[in-house]
């Protein structure tokens, strides 16, 4: 682990938070739900952004020498990506009020995406890496990047742009999850301290379902159940394995989780609002199982910080 005071890892809390509110918005057009509560839940998530930047950013000029450790660290050094990644999350949440800002953000975030993840990458290819760091971690900048690009730029009305993105990300996913599904099967089993980092191998199928959604609204190809379906899949994989993954004493680390679970919950709702029938039915108890589970890391955050 980086020795960084603020660890970009902590903007995955971003990631929970805004998915959840993004899952509001839907659910008051589904449901009637009131409106409010989404719309606090994302400015809620704009504030912690805004906090964690600019915190990050004072580090990185007061002490570049910790943050340029976590760059470089071969775990760790994927998550300066959820810089980007946050960023354009957080686009779809202020969209409705501000596209001049919305497309500020935009171009932002897809900068720092496609920067980072092209030196984090050509890195990758030089070789020289241990097997033993192959962890979903690695996602990070050119899956989750990508997705998350194509859903903005889907968002802002630019489908073309965001299929090629989404493209990028799916054949990313793809060549990346075999490697790293060797490496959980034959390889030493992970420590745990990184088994919360497997929050975030549940989250591609997802998070592309929900980017595929903001492309293409209302659609409900069966593609998109399929990748649907695949999250369903792994989430209740890692309900099967929540006292092993749950080993670490609690750590913000544990948001890796909440990506994955609130795509789901996004993509259900989408899905349910297309009229696809299991999705009607499914979207229910996901909803409130996120609902529960964001609100649960949510009070012991806040509870760690506060005693400390």
């Amino acid at each position: 682990m980086s020795n960084t005071t603020i660890p970009a890892s902590y903007f995955g809390v971003v990631l929970g938070i805004s998915g959840l509110g993004q899952a509001w918005r839907t659910a008051h057009t589904l449901w009637g739900l009131p409106a409010i509560i989404g719309e606090s839940l994302l400015v809620i998530a704009i504030l912690v952004w805004l906090i964690l930047l600019i915190a990050y950013i004072t580090q990185a000029i007061r002490t570049p020498s910790s943050v340029g450790q976590e760059f470089l660290h071969p775990v760790q050094g994927s998550t300066p990506a959820l810089i980007g990644i946050s960023t354009l999350l957080i686009v779809l949440a202020v969209l409705p009020y501000s596209r001049q800002l919305a497309w500020s953000l935009t171009v932002a975030g897809i900068i720092w995406h496609v920067s980072f993840s092209l030196w984090h990458n050509g890195s990758l290819w030089k070789g020289g890496r241990q097997k033993m760091d192959s962890v979903p971690t690695l996602y990070l900048p050119t899956v989750a990047g990508n997705f998350t690009s194509a859903a903005a730029l889907g968002a802002l009305g630019y489908p073309d742009w965001g299929w090629l993105f989404l493209g990028a990300g799916m054949f990313s996913w793809l060549a990346l999850e075999s490697l790293i599904i060797q490496r959980l099967w034959q390889a030493q089993e992970l420590p745990s301290p990184q088994r919360p980092l497997l929050g975030i191998q549940f989250a591609p199928p997802v998070v592309c379902a929900m980017a595929w959604l903001t492309i293409n609204p209302d659609s409900n190809d069966y593609w998109i159940l399929m990748l649907w379906g695949y999250g369903l899949y792994q989430l209740m994989l890692g309900i099967r394995l929540g006292k092993w993954l749950g080993a670490q004493p609690f750590a913000p680390s544990y948001w890796a989780y909440t990506f994955g679970i609130a795509a789901a919950t996004v993509s259900g709702l989408k899905l349910a609002l297309a009229g696809v029938g299991s999705a009607e039915i499914i979207a229910i108890p996901v909803f409130i199982g996120a609902n529960l589970f964001v609100g649960y890391l949510s009070m012991r955050t806040l509870g760690m910080f506060i005693t400390k």
